[in-house]
């Protein structure tokens, strides 16, 4: 993937298409079974929803965590490279790999899930879909990023509504589906590539807050609620500790994180989050990761 900026050059929350090597999985039946013991978990998305982290590729993530705790039988559709207009267009998705990757050559990843929800009526207990950062892939500034937010929203309301009206004709009343954002990796422009930061670095990172704040963050939150079993997990305002990126404040209050010296508390809550402060790479630790699993764990355990 390409490791630029959001609001410089591409989006800070893309996820690779060409440089990383992303995963699927097994190609789930098509034939009704009976309900599991655990109920399905379906997780659709980019390359964070299949985990991917630099050198590793695909791992657990943050779905892996979740399928854990909430005792659930994971089947992951993600593709990395994949934006909100792929998932309901384009076939197929690279080579199958990981355990729990579904492979879905002739259809589209939107397709190949509600075709699994029919096979598996009143069995599915949770979806979640993290997407939309690489539909700013070439955006050079706020201008461009605010232009691409009709698409991606009536993308992504294209989505959510086929996947709630496929649940519903599966009989799963109940089934949440739960969109995400991602971490404000471009707050990691403070220590990266190189320390102390420039005066364009210190803007980047102050615009960053704003077009997630005032743009993606709204646009996503919109889409997935504009069904009546969607909700959204902003997780640049949920804070790590002490910090949350998703609060310019948080750029004048400062702490000191081992290997980058005194940062804002937003920045050394991305850097321990991803790889960005370290590699320049956007994708989540494994820690990043699990703090995702975490939310999405304590949004779903109140329905």
């Amino acid at each position: 993937m390409h490791h630029r900026s959001i609001v410089s050059r591409v989006t800070a929350v893309a996820v690779a298409t060409g440089v990383i090597a992303v995963a699927l999985v097994a190609l789930p039946g098509v034939s009704r079974a009976a309900t599991p013991k655990e109920p399905y978990y379906l997780s659709l998305g980019d390359s964070y929803s299949v985990g991917y982290q630099p050198g590793l590729g695909s791992t657990s993530g943050y779905t892996g965590y979740v399928a854990q705790r909430l005792r659930m039988q994971l089947e992951n559709f993600g593709c990395g490279g994949a934006t909100t207009a792929s998932v309901i267009q384009s076939l197929g998705c690279g080579d199958p790999a990981g355990e729990h990757a579904v492979s879905y050559p002739g259809t589209t990843q939107e397709q190949a899930a509600v075709d699994f929800i029919a096979a598996h009526p009143r069995a599915v207990g949770l979806v979640t879909v993290s997407i939309g950062g690489n539909d700013f892939d070439g955006c050079s500034g706020a201008p461009c990023v605010a232009a691409a937010m009709p698409t991606m929203q009536k993308n992504l309301e294209t989505l959510v509504a086929v996947l709630s009206t496929a649940l519903a004709k599966a009989s799963d009343a109940h089934t949440a589906i739960i969109g995400l954002t991602y971490p404000d990796v471009d707050l990691g422009f403070y220590v990266y590539p190189a320390r102390p930061p420039t005066t364009a670095d210190v803007a980047l990172a102050q615009a960053s807050v704003t077009a997630f704040d005032d743009l993606i963050n709204p646009t996503l939150s919109a889409s997935y609620r504009s069904v009546t079993r969607g909700s959204f997990i902003d997780v640049t305002s949920a804070p790590d500790g002490p910090a949350s990126q998703g609060d310019d404040t948080d750029l004048h209050r400062t702490e000191r994180v081992r290997g980058y010296g005194i940062v804002p508390d937003a920045v050394g809550e991305v850097c321990d989050l991803t790889y960005f402060c370290s590699q320049g790479n956007i994708h989540a630790t494994t820690e990043g990761y699990h703090f995702i699993g975490k939310l999405i764990v304590a949004s779903y355990r109140p329905r």
